[in-house]
């Protein structure tokens, strides 16, 4: 891509005093005059390159120009590369992996320089989960309207979406873009996505980013109070942090924070058996006993056939 290589040109500017354009062609695997195309380029840009000619001529940054040609540190960089890595988790390709190798010509410390933070964007669902991010991403790239049928609490519904950003919140991947249906921004979570399609381009309308607050995504929370035995204690610390409970004189946990939904609130508390009590809201008591009476005649009834 024409941009990766810009980058990787200036990046590459950044770290030596000056390169020739047949370094640059054979490194970003391009012609000679693809090279002199992105220098002229890099100079509309406001990036005051010179061109020098002869033996010892090449391209570089025009002395005194206000870059401060340490302006990437190793440390800068190697953050850069960790979350290239991070990208690259998801995208399905090698693609991020190759700009990686471009951002660091010239300081090969970089790539073996900090390997110490790995970030894996992907999900179990990374085979599912990855063409869909590659065809929603060229879908905004092209402002091509997306199709899908979508999956909510509520049931199954068909929807049109021009789609605007890609979105990597709550340790999942979402999409904000236009609703033909609802005529308003939404946010829609990728993996109840089936039946992907892309279709007509689309005038794009202003959008800014939505607020991804949780009061402002989710309905009112449920202020949850629930006692919890000591042995699950790291679960809560896990799950809500160690602010989250505060450990009563006989040992017990009691636990104070906010959900979103009735229905995480009755599984949680059930995912613990018996080392669980919901004290509030009280009335979700009686939903958590329905949950657990279900499950039992469930469980009763197969045992008895």
């Amino acid at each position: 891509m024409k941009l990766d290589r810009m980058i990787g040109i200036l990046s590459i500017l950044l770290q030596q005093e000056k390169v020739t354009a047949p370094y640059l062609a054979e490194k970003f695997e391009v012609s000679r005059r693809t090279i002199n195309r992105d220098i002229e380029a890099l100079c509309m840009a406001g990036i005051p390159l010179v061109t020098e000619a002869g033996k010892n001529g090449g391209v570089s940054i025009m002395e005194g120009y206000k870059i401060d040609r340490t302006l990437f540190t190793s440390t800068d960089m190697q953050a850069i590369l960790a979350g290239l890595r991070g990208l690259d988790s998801v995208s399905g390709t090698n693609q991020y992996l190759q700009l990686m190798e471009k951002l660091s010509a010239g300081a090969s410390n970089l790539l073996a320089g900090d390997t110490h933070i790995l970030i894996d964007l992907s999900s179990w669902y990374k085979s599912a989960l990855s063409p869909k991010i590659e065809m929603i991403h060229n879908a905004i790239l092209t402002a091509s309207k997306v199709s899908f049928t979508y999956f909510s609490p509520k049931g199954s519904s068909e929807r049109n979406v021009e789609p605007y950003d890609l979105i990597f919140q709550w340790a999942g991947w979402y999409l904000w873009g236009w609703c033909e249906r609802r005529e308003a921004f939404r946010l829609f979570k990728l993996m109840r996505m089936t039946n992907l399609s892309v279709g007509a381009t689309f005038e794009k309308r202003p959008v800014s980013l939505p607020d991804l607050s949780p009061k402002q995504i989710f309905q009112p929370p449920f202020q949850v109070r629930a006692q919890i035995d000591p042995a699950y204690k790291w679960r809560l610390v896990e799950e809500f942090g160690p602010e989250s409970f505060k450990v009563l004189p006989d040992g017990m946990l009691l636990f104070c924070s906010d959900f979103y939904d009735r229905q995480s609130v009755v599984g949680w508390i059930a995912s613990f058996g018996g080392g669980a009590e919901l004290l509030e809201p009280a009335q979700l008591r009686q939903a958590v006993l329905d949950f657990a009476e279900g499950i039992c005649r469930k469980y009763k009834s197969s045992s008895e056939t």
